[in-house]
């Protein structure tokens, strides 16, 4: 498999900004990446704009992930919101999408959350922290295995499949993260 690259998100296209559109509209995705009350609100589209993409600039530092010329995905990470389960300083919150399908569940996961770690970590954080719905068990077991510990359950967050999930909370502490066998590539 080509390994994939990352790069840091400056600069704005019509193709980028038509891949967040497609992600944030795909049926597989939306359960997984947004909380939803409702199954009329998991059959809700969005149309992501380039000024929203912006605003999400100017509190997020946001990755794309590229296999060759492909963008695949994105990751993201903010420091210190109001939404952390753990209010604790020097916190980042992530989020990665892994958006165009045949990508998925070929480990680009796990080398995206190395990247980010060590962008955290370079950026001068020590801890993250991330939410994911109970019924991901694949998110779940890579968080798990990747070193991060649950903190805690939010009660009826998102709905999915007929009834309300919780939304799981768990973090990792980045004093001990080892340097990386190679330097991933970057774009």
């Amino acid at each position: 498999m080509t390994q994939p690259t990352f790069t840091p998100l400056f600069t704005l296209t019509h193709d980028i900004v038509e891949a967040f559109t497609r992600w944030e509209n795909d049926p597989i995705l939306i359960p997984l990446s947004r909380p939803n009350q409702t199954a009329a609100e998991i059959a809700h589209q969005e149309v992501v704009t380039v000024d929203d993409l912006l605003e999400r600039m100017t509190h997020q530092h946001i990755y794309l992930m590229y296999l060759g010329s492909l963008l695949i995905g994105e990751m993201s990470y903010q420091v210190d919101p109001k939404h952390l389960f753990k209010k604790e300083e020097g916190t980042a919150w992530i989020g990665i999408t892994i958006g165009e399908a045949q990508s998925r569940g070929k480990g680009i996961g796990r080398l995206a959350l190395n990247y980010l770690e060590h962008q955290i970590m370079n950026h001068g954080l020590s801890r993250i922290e991330l939410g994911v719905f109970e019924f991901n068990l694949p998110a779940r077991i890579l968080y798990r295995n990747m070193g991060y510990k649950e903190i805690g359950r939010i009660d009826n967050f998102t709905y999915w499949k007929g009834h309300m999930w919780q939304d799981v909370r768990m973090e990792k502490y980045l004093d001990n993260l080892p340097m990386p066998a190679e330097k991933l590539p970057a774009r």
